[in-house]
């Protein structure tokens, strides 16, 4: 119940302008939990790669909810004064990447996650503890 208790209070957060990359893939990884995303990876990837310091990666059941959860990262995002960069794969459903900057969000289709498989990709990177953020199901 205390890990249900601190994800409504990290949902509950806004973000302001100059938040932290970490702060705001951390938010990311909230909602994305909160609408039951699979799966759910954060990847530290600053010394990996010039495009981002942070992936969050997770998985949809369906091409729905693949939809569904990228539908309401960028909502939240967006209530909080971030407009993605770049979305790739808005009408797919298989894969739809949103860029936020320092944070690339990737949503999966399961089949797609497994083909792509980016965790492997970006083995050297360092994946984040996000146990304090994430409900067990």
């Amino acid at each position: 119940m205390e890990n249900e208790n601190e994800k409504n209070e990290v949902l509950k957060l806004t973000l302001d302008e100059n938040a932290a990359p970490s702060r705001i893939a951390e938010f990311i990884v909230s909602v994305l939990d909160s609408k039951k995303a699979r799966d759910i990876k954060l990847l530290h990837v600053e010394k990996q790669t010039v495009i981002a310091d942070y992936f969050v990666i997770c998985s949809g059941s369906s091409s729905t909810q693949v939809k569904s959860l990228a539908d309401e990262v960028e909502f939240r995002m967006s209530e909080n004064g971030y407009e993605p960069l770049h979305i790739e794969g808005a009408r797919g459903d298989s894969w739809i990447l949103l860029d936020y900057g320092p944070v690339i969000v990737h949503v999966f289709g399961r089949d797609s996650r497994e083909f792509y498989n980016l965790e492997k990709l970006y083995d050297g990177t360092t994946e984040e503890d996000i146990s304090s953020i994430i409900t067990e199901d």
